[in-house]
């Protein structure tokens, strides 16, 4: 410690270094102390711990001594165990063991002999029911036998030779039962039915009977079994539905359908002592189609008859199907025949009494109400289950089927329409007129009124302003042909566009597209059905031309004059057909341009026999030439007669006009073409051109009266092209070099007009001799 004091008070001093001697005695006195203090503190605290510690280190150690002696123990107990309890453990296990498999066996062996046991009890029942005519009960005992027969078979490794004969025997009885069941069935309802092969007319079905021996026998002594017995004995096995389906068919067959098919029919009920029957009679011929109030009442009678006579028996259910509620024969044969009797009954009745016009719709409320009480019958008969059918669906979705039948009736008449014959045709003036129902009054913010100039201003002020001076015919249709069909079928879209008007919004919409429908159809459909008599008739090519025309002529106003009348959706700018006339008119003008086109070629093939106008001086060129401009001329007088009082006149003129610029055409594009013309040949050349000029004008006959014909054919140079360009080449065929230099007049004369310098240079080269005229001429045309 004293050295330690030692070092503490060398540090003190290196660390003070200014502290006077005095001071540091003082201060390492109490240090001094304080290192004693400190030394005594620290021995009491060994001590303290070590009188601790050592109790503990004593229990600790007799505890170990415990655990050792334990483990002895321990050692002793297992070697025991393992030397003579686990060997007579395993003994005692071995014996349980067989003795549980053996209670296994005891156990399924009593079972097997137990469900053997029902099985034969329920047979020797079943036999004892069957005799007694006990069906239902029999029918009973036979499925217990069941059940136990296939609570054996699910016995796994437990088979038994005996099942199989007794799978055989269940199989025989039940077949005996459903025998003895069939006989009864087939003696409680027998059909008297017609041959097959005859089965499809009226009077066949005039044959067809129902005899139902269910009816309740007035002795108290029952003869037979009832009906319940033999149907709920059925209804157990099983067999039901298909007993029941059999005879759904033949109710259909037999009496329900013809019922729909044929009006005249009448159901006939007569009850007798032991039996009820049910057969037909036939009013007479009578109208086409039965309304459904009749039909429903006479498939209502035959409903009310089966119910009460067979239909109304409680089944009895199978035992997983028991919770479900009882089912009644009604409902089972409702389910087998209502879908098919339901479609049977829209397609030939309610389909049928669809209204064809809108104002007759509201004469169909009754057909709603006799449909609504005929599914009441059969659901208070318990035929129908409670929610709606499709029948009540159809007849109250009427507005719909109205406008699909509407729709469909006019595709088919405008179908019809457009595959009917185009040369019937009718004659469109700028005053004729369709018989169109009466346009609507505008709506009243797009009408305007109008005033005269003079009263609008002010006192004193002239207007320079005249007043409308056009024609009431400016936007009509010229005079022109068309087909009578095409007419009906304009007919036909305005009269359903009214039709339109009065339906309902839905029905509106539908009218208003089928119409649309028609011009596309015409679109399609014509050009395609009629496309070989379009292509090898002039006259058909025009009228359908004209057809075209027409049709985009109604179209540019159609919708607007229905506009205001028609539904919301519609009057709010789709009511328009207008997209539809570039269609139409480029319809028009391709088949009739494709015709232009193949005149054109019958033209150029018959000038191009004419040898191309050369040698005139040999006797055969000109008259193959000659012959060449008569056919060719012929030609267009026949088009010219074909065409009269068809084509609208100008563009009859244009027509004419166009094939025979093609002639002129190409009889100077020839003539100018030749190296070398003499003087005879020029005589020829005029000769055959002087015939087209005489009588191409002819060929201009538009309308059948003659006289009046005179002006378009003095209006021909108009029409024709080439008509100066030809009369100029005839005048340099006939005219000296002087006549043809002042035709020219320096590029400014009436042959400059016509030819270029090169062609009036080839001209007078083929013309005349090569001479110093000739050259002075030719010097002068530039």
């Amino acid at each position: 410690m004293a050295a330690r004091g030692g070092s503490l008070v060398a540090a003190v001093l290196a660390h003070s270094g200014r502290l006077d001697k005095e001071d540091l005695g003082t201060r390492i006195g109490r240090l001094s102390r304080r290192v004693e203090d400190l030394k005594g503190e620290v021995c009491n605290m060994i001590n303290k711990k070590y009188n601790e510690f050592l109790p503990s280190m004593q229990s600790a150690e007799e505890l170990v001594s415990q655990v050792e002696g334990l483990t002895i123990s321990i050692d002793l107990l297992k070697a025991g165990i393992e030397n003579e309890v686990q060997r007579d453990l395993s003994i005692a296990v071995a014996e349980f063991t067989e003795l549980k498999q053996q209670l296994e066996r005891d156990t399924l062996v009593l079972s097997v002999l137990k469900k053997l046991q029902e099985f034969d009890t329920a047979i020797k029942e079943y036999n004892t029911a069957l005799l007694e005519k006990k069906y239902v009960e029999a029918a009973q005992q036979l499925e217990k036998a069941r059940s136990s027969l296939r609570t054996l078979e699910s016995r796994r490794g437990f088979e038994l030779k005996i099942l199989k004969a007794l799978s055989t025997e269940l199989t025989v009885q039940t077949q005996n039962m459903l025998y003895h069941l069939g006989e009864e069935w087939q003696k409680l309802a027998v059909w008297k039915l017609p041959p097959s092969k005859e089965s499809s007319s009226l009077e066949s079905v005039m044959h067809s009977e129902l005899h139902l021996h269910t009816v309740p026998p007035r002795e108290e002594e029952v003869a037979g079994p009832p009906v319940a017995s033999v149907l709920q004995a059925f209804a157990v096995l099983g067999e039901l539905q298909a007993k029941l389906k059999i005879f759904g068919q033949l109710l259909l067959k037999y009496i329900l359908k013809p019922l729909v098919s044929y009006p005249s029919l009448q159901p006939l009920t007569e009850e007798q002592s032991d039996v009820f029957i049910l057969h037909f009679k036939s009013k007479g011929p009578g109208l086409d189609h039965c309304s459904p109030v009749e039909v429903f009442e006479k498939i209502k009678l035959v409903f009310e008859v089966l119910h009460k006579y067979l239909l109304n028996v409680p089944l009895e259910q199978p035992v997983e199907q028991a919770e479900e509620g009882r089912l009644t024969l009604a409902e089972l044969l409702g389910d087998l025949i209502w879908e098919e009797l339901s479609d049977c009954l829209i397609q030939n009745c309610l389909v049928n009494s669809i209204p064809t016009n809108s104002s007759k719709l509201e004469q169909y409320i009754e057909v709603i109400k006799s449909t609504e009480d005929f599914e009441k019958a059969l659901k208070d008969m318990k035929f129908l289950k409670g929610d709606m059918t499709d029948l009540l669906k159809y007849a109250r979705n009427v507005n719909s089927h109205f406008a699909n039948k509407k729709c469909q009736d006019v595709i088919v008449a405008a179908r019809n329409l457009m595959t009917s014959e185009i040369h019937n045709t009718v004659k469109i003036t700028p005053d004729s007129c369709l018989p169109l129902p009466k346009l609507p009054d505008p709506k009243a913010g797009d009408h305007f009124s109008t005033q005269k100039a003079s009263e609008a201003l002010p006192a004193g002020v002239v207007s320079l302003e005249t007043e409308p001076r056009l024609s009431q015919h400016t936007f009509a249709l010229p005079t022109c042909r068309i087909s009578a069909s095409v007419e009906k079928l304009m007919e036909l879209a305005y009269q359903t566009l009214l039709e339109a008007t009065a339906s309902t919004e839905q029905c509106c919409v539908q009218l208003f597209y089928s119409v649309r429908n028609i011009f596309q159809l015409f679109y399609d459909v014509v050009p395609t059905y009629h496309r070989e008599n379009l292509q090898k008739f002039p006259q058909l090519a025009a009228i359908h031309h004209n057809n075209c025309m027409y049709i985009a002529h109604h179209l540019l106003t159609l919708g607007h004059q229905f506009r205001y009348r028609l539904t919301n959706i519609l009057s709010d700018g789709a009511a328009t057909f207008v997209d539809l006339v570039p269609g139409f008119r480029r319809l028009g003008m391709e088949c009739f341009l494709a015709q232009m086109r193949v005149q054109k070629g019958e033209i150029l093939e018959r000038l191009s026999s004419a040898r191309n106008f050369s040698n005139m001086d040999d006797e055969e060129n000109y008259c193959a030439a000659n012959k060449a401009i008569r056919q060719v001329l012929h030609q267009l007088k026949r088009l010219g007669k074909v065409w009269q009082d068809v084509l609208p006149v100008n563009v009859y003129c244009k027509a004419m006009g166009t094939l025979l610029n093609t002639a002129l055409s190409e009889v100077v594009t020839r003539i100018a073409a030749l190296e070398d013309i003499s003087a005879e040949d020029a005589d020829r050349l005029y000769s055959l051109c002087r015939t087209m000029v005489e009588e191409g004008p002819q060929v201009f006959t538009p309308l059948p009266e003659e006289e009046r014909n005179k002006k378009y054919q003095e209006e021909v140079p108009v029409y024709v092209q080439k008509w100066m360009t030809f009369k100029q080449l005839m005048i340099i065929l006939q005219a000296n070099l002087q006549e043809i230099v002042d035709q020219w007049a320096d590029g400014k004369g009436p042959l400059a007009a016509e030819f270029s310098a090169a062609e009036v240079k080839s001209l007078i080269r083929a013309l005349f001799q090569n001479t110093e005229r000739r050259a002075a001429a030719l010097a002068r045309i530039k």
